[in-house]
């Protein structure tokens, strides 16, 4: 274990406690607070989150009895980023869960996931239902494997090669776009934009877009989006 200290960390938050844990052959970053009188609660972020999307509940989980943990998965924040692609497979980040739970001592855990997170929840579910008591998951519905079909080619099919997640398919690509764009910009752009439409991202047109005015939401402060650029870049 090697204790783990980032002194952006908003004030209100710095209760709680920080680590990294040795885990399937890599480190993890957790944020952990509380006891788990009735029981232990995982959370499972979405992208492009953090640990710190759950920082409230971490808090309040805690404090109603709840051993609250929430870990920065493989590739995110203080976490390892191993980087080949082949190693961000759903067995992989499930098998990190996995070894986390043994780390803990725990058996069975409250599992809450979100978007990109919710995927993974739903894969823990799928093939360890073991260590799972109940599920909680936000944004992504189950939709099942399709043998015949990958995911990336329905997106495709559906969405056409600028939906967002197949602009991620090609290493280097989106990276690129990302360095040429201010972190801080970035991340209100993702977290304040209110559309409907199918987040469509055409080559270059993302630097355009995060240069107009967003109002924050009143659940993200100037503090927040700091907190995110500064760990993300």
């Amino acid at each position: 274990m090697e204790e783990n200290t980032n002194p952006t960390i908003p004030k209100k938050f710095s209760e709680i406690k920080h680590k990294k844990v040795s885990v399937n052959g890599i480190k993890i970053h957790i944020a952990e607070m509380g006891e788990s009188y009735k029981g232990t609660v995982l959370f499972l972020h979405g992208y492009p989150e953090l640990w710190y999307s759950w920082r409230h509940q971490v808090l309040s989980l805690s404090t109603a009895g709840y051993r609250a943990v929430a870990p920065d998965l493989r590739g995110y924040g203080d976490s390892d980023a191993p980087p080949s692609a082949a190693d961000y497979t759903a067995l992989h980040v499930v098998g990190d869960l996995v070894a986390l739970l043994d780390y803990l001592v725990v058996g069975k855990v409250f599992l809450v996931g979100h978007d990109w997170g919710a995927l993974i929840a739903w894969n823990l579910c799928l093939l360890r239902p073991d260590r799972v008591k109940a599920l909680v998951n936000l944004s992504v519905p189950f939709t099942g494997r399709n043998p015949d079909k990958r995911p990336v080619q329905k997106y495709r099919e559906a969405f056409g090669d600028d939906f967002y997640i197949c602009r991620f398919q090609e290493p280097g690509v989106m990276e690129k776009e990302y360095d040429e764009i201010d972190t801080e910009k970035l991340i209100k752009f993702c977290f304040a934009l209110k559309d409907t439409r199918v987040p469509i991202i055409r080559p270059g047109a993302l630097k355009e877009a995060v240069e107009k005015p967003i109002p924050l939401p009143p659940w993200l402060s100037e503090e927040d989006v700091k907190y995110y650029a500064d760990t993300f870049k």
